[in-house]
């Protein structure tokens, strides 16, 4: 008999029943009315060995007959020697039945095992070719934007006014295009993985980014925190900030209010965008807080600026939550745990649940 494949330790396990089989057969030819134990030993250790490590069908084979013939002579030759009962050699082929059945159930689990492989590697290279595609689409894009755009804007300095608003049309909408493209190369960086961030002033980050901000939308701008240093990736911070921005600027209008702040409590740091806006209706927050989209709340169609902002803190282990009321402004609040997941990748407990029901921890259910 012979184990596929040349592991040293599967030769010496295997050569190691074979001599133990052997002493059990003698042992059990010696013992007349004393084989029990010798004899169950040899089948015992061979379904050990077989469990640990991987055979032929043919060497199973070959194996199970072996054992089946030299146990059974020894019972059979003992019984007609009167030292035992003829109905104790039925253990023999009963033996070699539960061998069978086990042999059919490893069978099926080593079968069950390779089609769940086959599965798994086929969704990893889906994953990998759907992600090379989103990558190489809007790395190409834009190049041929930036070019349109700049010959547009050379058209428009000898056009006469008419012309000039259409193409200002024009290029709002290739702006528009640009900043789904960055978007798109935005959502897949955030699962590249990143070592341990340093601690960052959260504080400080927050009143940077609305400074920037508020020279690009006249609203009444307002932020204040408390969350102090956190480990977080500052430039994912910001990425998933800017999209809440743009939002709430977007479904806001010149005076309205927006506010951004930083919390601490329950576990668990948070940052809120609240807006002055249109709002959203219960139905449409719960589709949002579910992952779907709002449909008063994507004038793009794109969907992405909450995607980008809910990946980012789910690879943190946090959450993204959105309430309101139509005509009374939006809430979105990103929420982290103090102690992250150890791996980084987040959405998998029971605080990264909790978001998924539109529910931020330590917040009444």
């Amino acid at each position: 008999m012979s184990a596929i494949g040349s592991s040293r330790t599967s030769r010496l396990l295997i050569g190691a029943w074979a001599v133990g089989a052997l002493v059990a057969l003698v042992l059990m030819y010696l013992l007349p009315g004393g084989e029990t134990i010798p004899f169950h030993l040899v089948w015992i250790g061979l379904s050990l060995v077989y469990g640990f490590t991987v055979w032929r069908p043919v060497s199973m084979i070959v194996a199970l007959l072996a054992v089946t013939v030299s146990t059974g002579y020894v019972l059979a030759h003992h019984a007609d020697l009167g030292e035992i009962g003829w109905e104790e050699t039925a253990e023999v082929p009963l033996m070699s039945i539960l061998f069978a059945v086990m042999v059919w159930h490893v069978y099926r689990r080593q079968q069950a095992l390779a089609q769940v492989a086959r599965l798994a590697e086929a969704e990893r290279r889906g994953a990998e070719r759907r992600q090379l595609f989103v990558r190489f689409a809007s790395h190409e894009l834009r190049t041929p934007i930036t070019v349109a755009r700049g010959y547009l804007e050379l058209v428009g300095r000898t056009a006469d006014p008419a012309a000039r608003e259409d193409l200002a049309v024009v290029i709002e909408e290739l702006d528009k295009l640009a900043v789904i493209s960055q978007r798109l190369i935005t959502l897949m960086q955030v699962d590249d993985p990143h070592s341990e961030q340093p601690p960052r002033d959260v504080d400080a980050e927050l009143a940077r980014i609305v400074r920037r901000w508020r020279p690009a939308a006249p609203r009444s701008w307002s932020v204040r925190s408390a969350v102090g240093p956190r480990p977080v990736n500052a430039e994912r911070l910001e990425a998933a900030l800017d999209c809440l921005l743009e939002n709430a600027v977007k479904f806001t209008g010149p005076g309205d209010r927006i506010a951004v702040t930083g919390r601490t409590g329950s576990g668990i740091w948070a940052v809120e965008v609240t807006d002055s806006g249109i709002g959203v209706t219960e139905e449409q927050a719960g589709a949002l807080n579910s992952g779907g989209l709002g449909p008063a709340r994507t004038e793009t169609g794109s969907g992405l600026g909450l995607a980008i902002a809910r990946a980012v803190v789910e690879r943190w282990g946090g959450g993204l939550t959105v309430t309101g009321a139509p005509g009374a402004g939006t809430t979105v609040t990103l929420w982290v745990p103090d102690t992250p997941a150890p791996d980084d990748r987040g959405g998998t407990g029971p605080t990264a649940v909790s978001a998924r029901h539109g529910r931020v921890p330590g917040e009444p259910k």
